[in-house]
């Protein structure tokens, strides 16, 4: 859902992260594009319910449309979320608000 919304929003998100998504429609995005945040793709290699090419796929329309787009594939992950996911995710978020990791020494 949020690959489909958010690019169609005028108010433009910081970013966007899809756990195991597929993008619906993506034909139509081009023609209906509003606004271009960043998007982070991650899917489970071993995904029985969205199927894994759904990830490139959803790139490519999204990449047409002058989206900067980040991929990760979870490698030996179903229909699930793991833990480099978490991760790569994470990073993404801080990075799309501008926030820095604290590297504990007080700095």
């Amino acid at each position: 859902m949020a690959l489909h919304v958010a690019p169609r929003r005028e108010d433009a998100f910081a970013g966007v992260v899809g756990f195991s998504g597929q993008l619906l429609e993506p034909e139509s995005l081009i023609d209906e594009i509003v606004s271009r945040p960043p998007v982070l793709l991650l899917h489970g290699d071993q995904d029985d319910v969205v199927p894994p090419q759904s990830l490139p796929q959803a790139a490519e329309a999204l990449q047409a449309a002058g989206v900067d787009v980040y991929a990760h594939v979870m490698r030996g992950t179903g229909h699930g979320i793991a833990p480099d996911g978490l991760s790569v995710a994470l990073a993404f978020i801080r990075q799309v608000l501008g926030l820095e990791e604290d590297d504990g020494d007080g700095d």
